[in-house]
């Protein structure tokens, strides 16, 4: 989930899995939606390049664990809305489990095995790290992470029919990133996990693949249930944006990536300001505000699979202010320095 500028998702997963459909890849950036794939599955390799190397020092993010929280203590209330929306859709629940059989959720392992780097204690230690006190923070088993080489900053979150799940963050991203704005990010996936977000994806996107290939009226059927996905979607992704500041207990840890995504660099990562940024997404609230700027973002976002950048970045900032985070943070169980409860 991590191109932040808005780009078309690829119509193919990859020229070997081009025949299978892709389950739930839960993106933290931003991604047009066309079509019916919900998610792309880049497998390309580009040539080295020679780069800083990146260390990270192990101490905990946060000082609080929540050991009885639960999804819907945290989960955005659009969120909550379109979840509802898609649990009535007759059917959605049984046709998906029918078409995710055991020959696809074996591809895609393998896929992700025999193309990326397995992180574990004796692997990317640091980095297994992170993802375990995070884990532990929202109150979550941790799945397996993965480390694939790709320019495009990017994670992504697969949940297939009963395997362990497994979390997958681009080498540029861990590049552009600091190590608790990389927790944030591993957080965030999390947060799709804790709420069960990829069984109503795989499910969806499977179902949309096939109403498509049906005659006539099936186009009309898979656009109107695209439709209702993105909007789910959209609101999901506000969801996780919380999960990740339940783990990094600053909004400005999450907003920093958020920002970097939209137009970060290595280079000029030292030099940019979370609070102008968040400045910028007042403005563009207040441009919206009109009925003129409230159609046009409408139409602009109309076909995203995220919410804006900046629209996300306001949002987070808001829910860190409010009551119901206050209180999840009063139920926490304080940890020690040594991550001990």
């Amino acid at each position: 989930m991590l191109t932040y500028a808005p780009s078309t998702v690829s119509p193919s997963i990859s020229a070997s899995m081009a025949a299978v459909p892709l389950s739930s890849a839960l993106f933290f950036g931003s991604i047009n939606a066309k079509k019916s794939r919900f998610s792309s599955f880049p497998l390309g390799f580009p040539p080295l390049k020679k780069s800083r190397r990146i260390r990270f020092s192990i101490c905990r993010a946060a000082s609080v664990v929540f050991r009885d929280l639960d999804a819907d203590d945290f989960r955005h209330p659009l969120d909550k809305q379109n979840t509802l929306i898609l649990r009535a859709i007759p059917g959605l629940n049984e046709i998906g489990k029918a078409l995710l059989g055991t020959i696809t959720e074996q591809i895609m392992l393998l896929e992700n095995i025999g193309t990326s780097i397995l992180v574990s204690k004796n692997q990317l230690s640091d980095l297994h790290q992170l993802m375990l006190e995070a884990a532990e923070i929202l109150n979550l088993d941790a799945p397996d992470l993965y480390i694939r080489q790709s320019p495009a900053p990017n994670a992504y979150t697969l949940a297939i029919g009963g395997k362990k799940p497994f979390v997958v963050v681009h080498t540029s991203l861990v590049e552009l990133l600091t190590r608790k704005e990389l927790q944030a990010v591993l957080a965030h996936e999390l947060g799709h996990l804790k709420c069960d977000h990829g069984v109503w994806l795989t499910f969806a996107n499977i179902l949309t693949l096939g109403a498509y290939s049906i005659p006539g009226l099936g186009g009309l059927i898979a656009q109107g249930l695209e439709e209702q996905l993105l909007r789910w979607l959209r609101a999901a992704e506000l969801t996780c944006d919380r999960a990740a500041l339940l783990v990094a207990q600053d909004p400005k840890v999450v907003i920093s990536v958020l920002m970097k995504l939209a137009g970060g660099c290595p280079s000029l990562s030292d030099q940019l300001n979370v609070d102008a940024f968040l400045e910028q997404a007042r403005s563009y609230e207040k441009a919206s505000s009109s009925p003129v700027g409230w159609y046009i973002r409408n139409a602009q976002t109309r076909q995203l699979s995220h919410p804006l950048p900046v629209l996300r970045a306001r949002e987070i900032d808001e829910w860190s202010r409010s009551e119901d985070y206050r209180s999840l943070l009063r139920r926490a169980t304080t940890m020690n320095s040594m991550g001990k409860v």
